[in-house]
């Protein structure tokens, strides 16, 4: 199956599903709604898996490992070999979405998307070792932005047929909130400033070389607003890529995806305007700390249900996601029934 093919065998979520979902929430003696958008959330669980009996017992966090040419250009506060360092911290599970997955039972799936070093104990899926810079040319080719897409969806497929009912995504890579603001800022036409932020930790002379970079890339390459692909591989990184492909493997598959930050939110925005109906296979996580980031869940439509600040990446948010996950489907399936206390069940105003 290529790209083509998989865009036009994605098929929008059940919405029967997910207000039986609904009915049956409302049978539990609380008040109505009153989880809020954690309620939400498992109703988008229904609709994406086409049921109201939920599972969602094993977990996955898949994250990608990619490096990025337009680094050189100082829009980082370190170089590649902290790409390196923490793949290697990943691989043996001592990177900071590793302890958290392993606090809620998730597992740590690893890919190597295009990471100018090797580290044992990741997928071997190299596309490239690292990207060109993007402001000299584009930072891969169109084929390989498209390579990419279809390792993303692949993923999801493998995960499936190993049992997996809920995913969440992550990356690593330096560079990667400068390809992330690059391509926010191109997709939905905002300047540069407004999208970009400090990434892991940059000065203020850092951050005007980070802006001017985008700005540089952005006026090199022309990329086609109207062309998600077009500007993936104009501007940019491997992981960027591999994540819009897991939105839509998830969209083809049923699976429900969950959204981490900034930079997923950014390749849920690639496949969301690929495909339309891929969205409501999406569970956002967190807002983060990046500033376009509040502006790209609203362009989604998606309301984060974790504000705490974070930016740390890895999937680190939307893993967070899982235990509230959790406690809300043990409320669904196991809490008292209005009928269990002979209470009148509470009615739903509209």
């Amino acid at each position: 199956m290529n790209l083509k093919d998989v865009l036009l065998s994605i098929s929008p979520v059940d919405n029967n599903a997910a207000d039986e979902c609904i009915r049956l929430f409302d049978l539990v003696a609380k008040p109505i709604g009153s989880l809020g958008m954690l309620e939400e959330l498992l109703s988008r669980i229904a609709a994406a898996t086409g049921s109201a009996e939920l599972d969602v017992s094993r977990k996955a966090v898949v994250v990608f490992c990619a490096d990025n040419g337009v680094v050189r250009r100082g829009v980082a506060q370190s170089d590649q070999s902290v790409t390196t360092a923490v793949a290697s911290m990943l691989a043996i599970g001592k990177a900071s979405v590793s302890v958290m997955a392993k606090t809620c039972g998730a597992d740590v799936v690893l890919y190597d998307i295009g990471m100018v070093d090797t580290v044992e104990g990741l997928r071997d899926s190299k596309l490239m070792h690292g990207t060109d810079d993007m402001t000299e040319g584009p930072a891969m080719s169109r084929e390989t932005a498209e390579n990419a897409i279809m390792i993303g969806i692949n993923a999801v497929k493998e995960l499936k047929e190993q049992g997996y009912q809920i995913i969440a995504t992550g990356e690593a890579g330096i560079g990667n909130t400068t390809t992330s603001s690059a391509i926010c800022a191109a997709l939905l036409r905002r300047p540069v400033g407004e999208v970009t932020g400090r990434g892991a930790g940059l000065d203020d002379e850092g951050l005007k070389r980070k802006i001017s970079a985008i700005e540089l890339a952005i006026a090199t390459n022309r990329p086609d607003p109207s062309d998600p692909i077009d500007v993936l591989h104009k501007l940019g990184g491997l992981d960027i890529a591999a994540l819009a492909g897991v939105f839509l493997g998830g969209a083809l598959y049923k699976v429900p995806i969950v959204m981490d930050g900034f930079i997923s939110g950014v390749a849920a925005l690639v496949a969301a305007i690929l495909c339309p109906a891929a969205l409501g296979y999406i569970l956002p996580s967190h807002v983060s700390g990046e500033p376009g980031a509040l502006i790209l869940t609203t362009e989604l439509g998606l309301s984060p249900v974790i504000h705490a600040g974070m930016r740390l990446g890895e999937g680190t948010g939307a893993v967070a996601l899982f235990p509230l996950l959790d406690m809300a489907l043990a409320v669904y399936q196991k809490a008292a029934k209005f009928t269990d206390i002979e209470v009148d069940q509470y009615v739903r105003m509209t």
